[in-house]
């Protein structure tokens, strides 16, 4: 990790980019503390306080409204941390089951082969072709909306890129003496993939997580903006965008606004971070 990181220092903006990411994720994960209200909570919110441009007063006087009120009289600035800590439990919980259920597969589809790997890559090969955003609608069209529901419609959708890049990445690995030692050594099958085949085809993973993180937090945002992700009780940044597109012939821009830059700066963060992270990780591709 120490040389990955001082690779990194040649790509400055990479650093900065993972910089604005974590300062995201704080400000998302201190929302109930650093916020002056909870938008969620419909008795703290004063719906005669609707859609007040920014820096206007409340009307109870305690605090300001900095980024102005939504349709609903929620201040956009609580709502948009508070969207933020939705977004990012959806496309993070969705990544990291995706990133377990993919791994695991490619990984036993280059150490066993013959049928396994057979079944498993066709069944990858039929969910690449299609978009992803077209598997997560169907899925969601099936079991219905909700947040465990989006959670699962997302890692559904996402976890044949990581069995792909797995096998790729371990079918290289499967042929080294080091592998065949433990096979001769008789060592369980689990603990050849956990111990030895995983770490050494762990790189590309990394890349592949990064990169799909950022696409589960624009596949969310857009199933949001469709009424098909979160609940309006608890609205995600792309519902939030969703709401304030409503307002744009009422004037009330800054409704769609300040949630979209919020949007705009998590998914571009992410992304330029993980193309700079593949080019360390790759040079040739660089």
């Amino acid at each position: 990790m120490k040389r990955i990181f001082g690779a990194l220092k040649a790509y400055p903006f990479a650093l900065f980019c993972l910089a604005v990411f974590a300062l995201l994720v704080v400000l998302a994960l201190l929302a109930p503390w650093i916020t002056p209200q909870n938008p969620y909570d419909n008795a703290a919110v004063d719906f005669f306080d609707a859609s007040l441009p920014p820096g206007t007063e409340a009307g109870t006087g305690e605090f300001i409204y900095l980024l102005g009120t939504d349709a609903l009289g929620r201040d956009l600035y609580s709502a948009i941390l508070y969207g933020l800590r939705i977004t990012l439990l959806v496309a993070g919980s969705a990544s990291l089951i995706a990133l377990c259920v993919g791994v695991l597969a490619g990984l036993v589809a280059a150490y066993a082969g013959g049928w396994a790997d057979t079944i498993i890559m066709r069944l990858v090969d039929i969910k690449l072709g299609f978009p992803t955003i077209l598997v997560a609608l169907t899925v969601m069209a099936v079991v219905g909306t909700g947040l465990g529901n989006l959670i699962f419609a997302l890692a559904f959708a996402q976890w044949p890129y990581y069995a792909r890049t797995t096998r790729s990445a371990a079918l290289v690995e499967v042929s080294q003496e080091y592998i065949e030692a433990a096979r001769s050594l008789e060592l369980p099958p689990w603990r050849i993939l956990m111990r030895h085949l995983l770490p050494n085809s762990i790189s590309p993973i990394l890349v592949v997580l990064t990169l799909q993180l950022a696409h589960a937090v624009a596949i969310e945002a857009s199933l949001s903006f469709l009424g098909l992700g979160t609940s309006i009780e608890e609205p995600s940044l792309g519902l939030l965008i969703a709401n304030g597109s409503r307002e744009i012939l009422s004037g009330h821009t800054w409704q769609l606004i300040w949630p979209g830059v919020a949007l705009v700066l998590l998914i571009f963060s992410v992304n330029v971070f993980g193309d700079r992270f593949r080019r360390v990780l790759n040079p040739k591709e660089a």
